[in-house]
């Protein structure tokens, strides 16, 4: 990375930390439920808005979409006119790199959250994952709508779309990116490259985790505890279904070595402490990074959920969720953008980059083909707790490594070979 603009990065990062500090604080406040991010998204489409960005809009799936586009008097002979894909929408008339945080958070309060201060630490629900990313790439855009200059050498080669976006967490099944690929699918916009900015320093995740979501349920006739006893108790029996799952050989793909992990996330059911339980159910997923480690998980929950059913016991098996893995991603162009993530991310920090998978945002775009990758910009830990904590003092470095993957990356993701054949956005998912 050249050392003059990274000097011109970290100057503007501590002129500008108090800025992003008191940013953090406010919008960690805001509760934000997955499907019910329309608080924090009215406040980013706003504070967008006063930075001076003209094309700023929620979609319907509660989505915060910022388009930048390249400044006018530059030159550029490959943006032709596209249809909208709903009136009112503003159209991308060039290709797009896409550079997203999601606001919701794992957990249902509807009321503000408090923001604590230990030990030289900022403390709140989701501060870290992803209210701190979020932060760092409202930040850098600011940056780039105040300096032209910076935008234009940022969108030399493609526009940058900004997404604030929905549905990250648990059952939201990543349903906001779906709906801005479906989007962008729908006006035949080619997305070059993706990066999600989530979890922590220095992650840098390439490869998406797979995963499918499950209720089962277990159903029998109930009764007297004493009187009835003997007969069918369905949360006995949905311990054991749990029981034998836990207990199986979990699939290995004998190519790559990718391991499969199961969770039984939730169970409930009963009604009483002298009633045999006449009903009960679990959430229950799998993840790994092998679409065959997931197909054969899925053969074994069908068999033992189906297995359990007996004369006065009905089971029964709902799919309530999937995330996509890789699918048919050009290995030179996600190797091209790693590596340019990957040296962003030792030149600003120090650090050598954890290119350990995960289950993130980038799964879309990864099963639809499109190099992507996500990318931590903050030190903390304790994800998807109540104390989850971030480091302030982490902050300057976020903002520096965002500017730095937003001015840099959407120049360099594809070669001359990518820039004749084009990688055209397939059909996005349901």
């Amino acid at each position: 990375m050249d050392e003059a603009l990274l000097q011109r990065l970290r100057a503007y990062a501590r002129d500008h930390h108090d800025q992003e500090l008191e940013l953090l604080r406010t919008l960690a406040g805001i509760p934000a439920p997955t499907r019910h991010e329309e608080r924090r998204a009215a406040f980013v489409a706003e504070w967008l808005r006063r930075q001076g960005a003209n094309e700023v809009w929620v979609d319907e799936q509660k989505n915060v979409l910022c388009l930048l586009r390249r400044p006018s008097g530059e030159s550029d002979h490959a943006a032709p006119s596209r249809p909208q894909a709903s009136p009112g929408t503003p159209s991308p008339c060039r290709d797009l790199v896409l550079f997203c945080a999601h606001t919701d958070v794992v957990f249902d309060d509807v009321e503000p959250f408090e923001v604590r201060e230990e030990g030289g630490r900022l403390l709140a629900p989701g501060i870290g994952d992803d209210t701190a990313n979020l932060v760092a790439l409202l930040m850098a855009t600011s940056c780039l709508l105040e300096h032209p200059q910076e935008l234009a050498a940022a969108t030399a080669r493609a526009d940058l779309l900004v997404v604030a976006n929905s549905c990250e967490e648990g059952l939201g099944n990543l349903d906001g990116t779906k709906a801005v690929f479906r989007w962008l699918e729908a006006c035949g916009t080619t997305v070059r490259a993706f990066v999600s900015l989530d979890l922590y320093l220095p992650q840098c995740i390439g490869v998406a985790v797979g995963s499918e979501r499950w209720r089962i349920e277990v159903r029998t006739q109930g009764g007297h505890s004493y009187h009835d006893f003997g007969r069918p108790n369905a949360i006995e029996r949905l311990c054991r279904v749990v029981g034998e799952l836990y207990a199986s050989t979990l699939p290995q793909d004998p190519t790559t070595g990718a391991r499969t992990t199961i969770n039984a996330g939730r169970i409930e059911g009963g009604s009483t402490v002298n009633a045999i339980a006449s009903q009960a159910s679990c959430l229950f997923e799998y993840r790994s990074e092998s679409a065959a480690n997931l197909a054969a998980m899925r053969t074994r929950l069908q068999e033992v959920v189906a297995n359990a059913g007996e004369r006065g016991v009905r089971t029964s098996l709902e799919r309530i969720g999937m995330r996509p893995g890789n699918a048919g991603t050009r290995p030179e162009a996600q190797e091209r953008v790693t590596r340019l993530a990957c040296e962003a991310i030792r030149s600003v920090t120090g650090e050598e980059p954890d290119l350990s998978p995960a289950s993130t945002d980038a799964n879309i775009p990864l099963s639809l083909g499109i190099p992507a990758l996500t990318v931590g910009t903050v030190h903390g830990g304790l994800l998807h707790t109540r104390d989850e904590w971030v480091d302030p003092g982490s902050l300057e470095d976020g903002l520096v490594l965002a500017l730095a993957l937003m001015l840099e990356l959407p120049g360099g993701a594809m070669s001359q070979d990518d820039l004749i054949h084009k990688l055209n956005c397939p059909q996005a998912p349901p």
